[in-house]
């Protein structure tokens, strides 16, 4: 990841108006990161999480989840390309072609060196202030997720799983819906 040397505050029109290369832009109140390709086992992760819920959706009807590249546009300052996003049934309607100009239900985020403060804490930030009803923060170097919750207009401490514990990742969102960490982290 690395911050632009602009010290104006960027639009979601502007972060349009970049060249295609590739990468992953985000702004997070203005400022532009750049995110470089993730690693294989980040994509393992992403890929194995995304197949589950996907798989488990395409039974229930109840809802889309997208593990590529998509913008989530929370306002003209804030745009991001989560690891996955979910969004429920009830909230497709937020569902553009070329966008998800809203908070999805779930966005969940793979801790990569480069990203890791900006995940555990300004998207945290961002995603709790919008209403996020879950934001998980998955670290493929521990085996852990930490879940957030959206409770009364905040997330708290969040509770951590552990593959090393035997737990499994579940969601109110999605119920009938479990993962294994150690299938997630195999």
């Amino acid at each position: 990841m690395s911050r632009s040397a602009t010290t104006a505050r960027l639009t979601y029109e502007d972060l349009l108006k970049l060249p295609d290369d590739d990468k992953r832009h985000e702004l997070i109140d203005g400022v532009h990161y750049v995110m470089s390709s993730p690693t294989l086992r980040h994509q393992r992760v992403v890929m194995r999480l995304g197949l589950s819920i996907g798989n488990f959706i395409d039974s229930t009807g109840s809802g889309e989840v997208f593990f590529v590249a998509v913008d989530v546009v929370l306002s003209p300052y804030d745009v991001v390309v989560p690891d996955l996003v979910f969004v429920s049934e009830e909230r497709r309607h937020l569902l553009q072609e070329k966008n998800i100009p809203g908070p999805p239900d779930l966005v969940a985020e793979v801790l990569s060196p480069s990203t890791r403060h900006k995940d555990r804490l300004l998207k945290r930030r961002l995603f709790e202030r919008d209403g996020v009803r879950e934001y998980w923060i998955l670290d493929p170097e521990k085996n852990t997720v930490r879940v957030h919750l959206l409770v009364q207009g905040g997330y708290g401490p969040g509770a951590e799983l552990s593959a090393a514990a035997g737990d499994t990742l579940s969601t109110p969102l999605l119920p009938g819906w479990s993962l294994p960490l150690s299938t997630l982290f195999a």
